[in-house]
């Protein structure tokens, strides 16, 4: 069994070849046709040189032509590497280099950029140019011209399930990293290969197809970046099942109520309340109907009790679920946003996966009521490319098992539930307390006054530590500092209570809507705090 991702879309393409793939603006593209010019972009690219185990960048928007691109990549048996389009010209160098890139594919409005870093990376043999209709200048070969020039046939020889994926980390707090699977160890733990709640692995490669033979499929809308693993997977999975994928060119929360409303959407995948929250309020004051809609589902960042609350009190009929899941271990634990007795909203917490642990310092188990760090067994990576050092301390044995341990600390609850904390490397410490800055965040959001939020740690010679917020307040809001701390008092220890506040007009946030907190660090380093924030009393 090839398990291989290039393998499972053909599957789906011989079983489903007339249905809708993909729909982009007013662009569609059937499985038939997206075949066809996945095939003449693979040919055109082995033909300039590219070869099984070669990286190939792909620096672009959404669009139908980049799901295209992707997928040739993967017929090449190459591996797919993601550029941020918000990158500048540093971390392209950066990224250009340490990814080693054979080729790229890249929108024709980054041409410039393009031509200022490429003579950096000498390994960069071939380019293509994707139409976004921008009129930059560039020599290289065209999207158009490519697919001319390529066969559209499908012979590209056996594939394999150790073929290599690579996925570059969102690097919210540093430089990217290079996470590297197997194919069919990322397809069993993101791409649909295994039974999410169960554990147990789909019999073969084409199962997912076969299950949707006969039924009507599903139209999935994607909102976050394609070069983001959370849109990728949600798109493959979906290619690999027969469904309709959805992309939008870029965030607004009115148009995805129309494109909602206009494509019949049955499942929207988005990343936690940057995403969620403006969507929500857009539909509450807007005239959407919404009623093809049955589920969204985050993943990459979970949502805030107040977020999850406005879904339950304006979609109640909607399934809105919380899946925990990193680059570097695939899915972890899902949870269902429900009521609870009294009306109550819990903090982020999920059901683990059937291969998800919390370990303490000693390597083992913690028992209910103590906190740990996430673990996962099973399928894992092959770790991060060209880094042992990051490699050994991501991937450990415990007892003849192999873990996978990113850095997430989580707490075991009585009900065998895990409540998520935070990433350690965001975590701060305040005079011997750990405070995880998700929490605050969540607290802070709850505020009618505060729309979104991010809390940091400052050097403090007292507490090693102190605990900082950067606040987003709603339109037209004036923010009461002191009487945001009253309110947080009432949602948090008052050692968490953020002791400096800076009002900003956004919060930065990476592409797929992830907390920037570099971006948050420098603000806070380049500017003074909100007037008054250091006068209000912090008295625990």
């Amino acid at each position: 069994m090839a398990a291989n991702i290039a393998d499972l879309f053909e599957h789906a393409v011989d079983a489903f070849g007339d249905r809708t793939a993909v729909f982009f603006g007013e662009q569609s593209i059937t499985y038939a046709e997206l075949e066809e010019r996945a095939n003449r972009l693979a040919h055109f690219l082995h033909d300039r040189g590219v070869r099984p185990g070669d990286h190939v960048g792909l620096y672009a928007g959404n669009s139908i032509e980049a799901v295209v691109a992707m997928i040739a990549v993967y017929k090449l048996r190459a591996a797919v590497v993601n550029v941020n389009y918000r990158y500048v010209e540093n971390e392209l160098h950066f990224l250009f280099a340490d990814a080693e890139l054979a080729a790229l594919v890249h929108d024709r409005r980054f041409a410039p950029r393009v031509a200022a870093v490429r003579d950096a990376t000498p390994g960069l043999h071939t380019v293509v140019v994707l139409p976004d209709g921008s009129d930059e200048d560039t020599g290289d070969c065209h999207y158009d011209e490519a697919l001319a020039a390529g066969d559209p046939r499908r012979d590209f020889g056996e594939r394999s399930a150790d073929d290599v994926y690579l996925l570059y980390t969102g690097g919210t707090t540093g430089y990217p990293k290079g996470v590297l699977w197997r194919h069919e160890d990322v397809w069993r733990t993101l791409g649909g290969g295994v039974d999410f709640m169960t554990g147990i692995p789909l019999e073969d490669e084409w199962q997912q197809s076969a299950r949707g033979v006969g039924a009507e499929p599903m139209v999935r809308l994607c909102l976050a970046p394609l070069i983001h693993g959370n849109a990728q997977w949600a798109a493959l999975m979906a290619l690999f099942a027969g469904d309709t994928v959805v992309m939008l060119p870029h965030f607004d929360a009115d148009e995805v109520w129309r494109t909602i409303d206009r494509r019949r959407v049955n499942v929207v995948v988005l990343i936690g309340d940057a995403m969620a929250r403006p969507i929500v309020e857009a539909y509450a004051a807007g005239d959407f109907d919404g009623s093809s809609l049955g589920a969204v589902s985050s993943s990459g960042a979970l949502f805030s009790p107040v977020v999850k609350r406005q879904y339950l009190d304006l979609l109640p009929n909607v399934l809105v679920t919380d899946a925990v899941g990193a680059s570097e271990t695939g899915f972890t634990g899902l949870g269902v946003v429900a009521d609870v007795p009294g009306g109550a909203i819990e903090d982020p917490r999920v059901m683990p996966g059937p291969t998800t642990v919390v370990l303490g310092d000693d390597g083992k188990p913690v028992p209910p009521g103590a906190v740990g760090r996430l673990a996962k067994s099973g399928y894992l990576p092959l770790g991060y490319y060209k880094d042992p050092v990051k490699t050994a301390q991501l991937l450990t044995e415990i007892d003849g098992v192999r873990y996978a341990l990113p850095g997430d600390f989580a707490r075991l609850e009585e009900d065998g539930t895990i409540t998520l904390l935070g990433r350690g490397a965001t975590c701060v410490n305040t005079g011997g307390e750990k405070v995880f800055p998700e929490e605050v965040e969540g607290a802070l959001k709850t505020h009618p006054d505060v729309f979104d939020a991010l809390v940091i740690g400052l050097p403090d010679d007292r507490l090693g530590q102190r605990v900082a917020a950067l606040i987003q307040p709603r339109p037209g809001a004036r923010v009461d500092l002191v009487a945001v701390e009253e309110h947080l008092r009432h949602q948090v220890a008052g050692y968490k209570v953020p002791r400096a506040v800076w009002l900003v007009a956004e919060i930065s946030r990476t592409i797929s809507g992830k907390a920037d907190y570099r971006w948050a660090h420098e603000y806070a380093a380049s500017h003074s705090a909100a007037s008054g924030a250091e006068e209000v009393s912090h008295a625990d």
